[in-house]
């Protein structure tokens, strides 16, 4: 019985434990978010379910622009399956490297904060899912690969499971 217990809380530990923004403080190169998100930039990406399958892909078309410490960001989605959305993100810098975000789908503030070559970025999003919209929680995790490109992991979450994985690549330059 002993062990069982303790299989159970080794299991409880393991699972709460995920990777540390600290830990990417001496990753170089550094990202600021005012020098990478500034002019036009295009996305491609995909959507997994939770079973890893991907079930859409897309292609997004930013326009990005900072006036002081707000910044804007239009961007307008194409799905492979011919459908479009778009989302303008204001961003706002509320400390030192520190940025609180809004946009017309997201549930109050989203936060964030960028240290060294990351930027992870939480919200809750309203996600239509036929006639209904549904809350879900998204970890963005954001890294800096060089001055051009940035890679983004978003985790999206309900009640604590995993209800799929959005991977983009995004870059300052058309190839």
């Amino acid at each position: 019985m002993k062990l069982l217990i303790q299989s159970i809380v080794l299991l409880i530990f393991v699972s709460c434990s995920g990777q540390q923004l600290s830990s990417y403080k001496d990753e170089t190169p550094k990202l600021n978010l005012k020098e990478f998100f500034s002019g036009k930039l295009y996305a491609l990406g995909i959507v997994q379910s939770r079973s890893g399958q991907v079930t859409q892909r897309f292609r997004v078309d930013i326009d990005a622009s900072w006036e002081g410490d707000v910044a804007k960001l239009d961007e307008k989605f194409v799905f492979s399956d011919g459908s479009t959305d778009e989302r303008i993100w204001t961003l706002k810098e509320v400390g030192t490297n520190e940025y609180v975000g809004e946009a017309h789908d997201v549930v109050g503030e989203a936060e964030g904060k960028v240290v060294g070559n990351a930027f992870k970025f939480n919200y809750v999003l309203n996600v239509p899912v036929g006639e209904s919209t549904y809350k879900i929680k998204v970890d963005d995790w954001m890294y800096l690969l060089d001055n051009n490109t940035l890679l983004a992991r978003s985790y999206m979450s309900k009640f604590g499971f995993d209800v799929g994985e959005i991977t983009i690549v995004m870059m300052k330059e058309m190839p």
